[in-house]
């Protein structure tokens, strides 16, 4: 299964990270969550080599809703009644 990791934040003490991925397609997003915290442990151990942190992060996992919001907002401007009040201006 291919996955996007399209943002990730850090708490401000650096000990918390939050991936927020959508599994290639969309679909499958429970699934992506699962096999993604089943393997915690193992994807913060790799990440964690590659910085020079006094404490590792905690690694969680979101599913990543901008693709969903964009989606509603174009739907939106497709509307008939947004688009007859947008070409009004």
């Amino acid at each position: 299964m291919s996955i996007t990791v399209g943002e990730v934040t850090c708490s401000p003490d650096l000990k918390v990270a939050t991936a927020y991925i959508l599994p290639l397609g969309g679909n499958n997003r429970e699934e992506a969550l699962d096999a993604l915290r089943r393997n915690r442990s193992d994807i913060r151990r790799i990440v964690c080599r590659g910085l020079q942190l006094k404490f590792s992060p905690e690694i969680r996992f979101r599913i990543d809703e901008t693709f969903d919001r964009l989606d509603d907002t174009r739907a939106m401007f497709a509307n008939e009644n947004v688009r007859r009040d947008l070409d009004a201006d």
